[in-house]
């Protein structure tokens, strides 16, 4: 049997399913879902009141998530779907090599999805 590939509308639809929950936590309405050969590696979403720390943006969750499934900081082949243009400090890991997908579908290369 083959595996299913999920497309954008599928894993947007997650992220904005974690959206809600920071919503419900009463935090800025942010999701993130980082994927990597059509399964997820992490996701996240914005917590920063709630865990008294200023980096806990959606984006940097999953992004930590997915360093430790991989094993690796670079994330290569990995992709992050986020219901918001990301802050400064959230795109800067796509400013760098640190992913290795370029999709000309995307405004943002290296993998950044966003609503």
């Amino acid at each position: 049997m083959s595996e299913v590939e999920f497309s954008y509308e599928y894993w947007m639809r997650h992220a904005m399913t974690l959206a809600k929950r920071a919503w419900d936590e009463r935090e800025v309405p942010v999701g993130a879902v980082l994927v990597h050969n059509n399964r997820v590696i992490g996701e996240g979403w914005n917590r920063p009141i709630g865990r008294h720390d200023p980096t806990a943006h959606a984006e940097i969750m999953a992004l930590r998530q997915g360093g430790l499934v991989m094993q690796n900081y670079r994330l290569i082949d990995a992709t992050l779907y986020v219901t918001l243009e990301p802050c400064v400090m959230c795109a800067g890991p796509f400013s760098s090599e640190s992913s290795s997908r370029n999709d000309p579908q995307s405004h943002w290369s290296r993998g950044l999805w966003c609503a």
